[in-house]
């Protein structure tokens, strides 16, 4: 069982960056591949990036060369750097598994991207 919880939203402005941080709970973090979510008003949740467990990272186009992702297996935690916000980067972000598992949602964070 693995248990999330997402920090580091906030508000920013466009062109701005923010780093988001999950940390997870559970022994067998370290052998699952895991990725980060996010979910703008109206629309369906989406996988915008994940990683492996050895550390291989893939994106979704919109948030290529923007954003980073990364993992610390020893601390079980993953990071998202984003940089050069847009607008359209407003949503809410989770962690989870990729695929994601329906019994590790968390709260996630809010990242509001304005002027």
């Amino acid at each position: 069982q693995v248990h999330v919880v997402e920090s580091g939203g906030g508000l920013v402005q466009p062109g701005g960056s923010l780093r988001l941080s999950c940390a997870a709970s559970g022994s067998i973090f370290r052998a699952y591949v895991m990725g980060w979510y996010r979910q703008a008003p109206g629309k369906q949740r989406e996988l915008v990036a994940f990683i492996t467990s050895g550390g291989v990272a893939n994106y979704v186009d919109s948030v290529k060369g923007r954003f980073t992702i990364s993992r610390d297996n020893i601390q079980n935690t993953m990071l998202l750097q984003m940089n050069s916000l847009k607008v359209e980067d407003t949503a809410v972000y989770y962690c989870n598994t990729a695929p994601a598992r329906a019994d590790i949602w968390g709260q996630g964070t809010q990242v509001t991207v304005s002027s």
